[in-house]
């Protein structure tokens, strides 16, 4: 990878919904270069997918809460059925494997605190080797997934 590229997946990164011609302008190349460029860092798996950054606000999930994560013991088993009995929630938008005092940090979106009181009793607390959940609540979000710095 190189200037160009990194040029390239900036310029993604912020508006991945711009045409090649608008993306070439902006890094100095012409439109089949760049082109190229982009479908390789597609091949070579820089780029995973795309997706378009919604308001939650306007879609009704304006309440996010981070949620630390126990589990009664760290056996592979107990760790595997959690990962995948967590992917068939959708109120869970992220979910991270970390150390320290905890084991998993989930990020969930939800309409209002009475569909997070649904999720956490009818959901989250039933999943077999749970042994604790913290939950912090978002106040405000002063800066949202802004792409990595290249």
């Amino acid at each position: 990878m190189d200037d160009i590229d990194r040029k390239i997946l900036r310029q993604l990164q912020q508006n991945a919904k711009q045409n090649t011609k608008e993306i070439a302008d902006k890094v100095g190349l012409s439109v089949s270069p760049t082109y190229e460029r982009i479908k390789k860092l597609e091949q070579q798996g820089f780029i995973i997918r795309y997706m378009a950054v919604l308001d939650s606000d306007k879609i009704g999930k304006s309440v996010k809460v981070y949620c630390h994560i126990s589990l009664s013991n760290h056996a592979r088993e107990l760790i595997d059925n959690f990962k995948k009995t967590i992917l068939d929630f959708p109120e869970i938008v992220a979910c991270h494997h970390v150390s320290g005092n905890y084991d998993f940090l989930l990020r969930i979106a939800v309409k209002d605190m009475n569909e997070y009181q649904r999720f956490l009793i009818d959901k989250l607390s039933i999943i077999p080797g749970l042994s604790g959940v913290q939950s912090t609540f978002v106040l405000e979000e002063v800066k949202g997934d802004m792409g990595y710095s290249l």
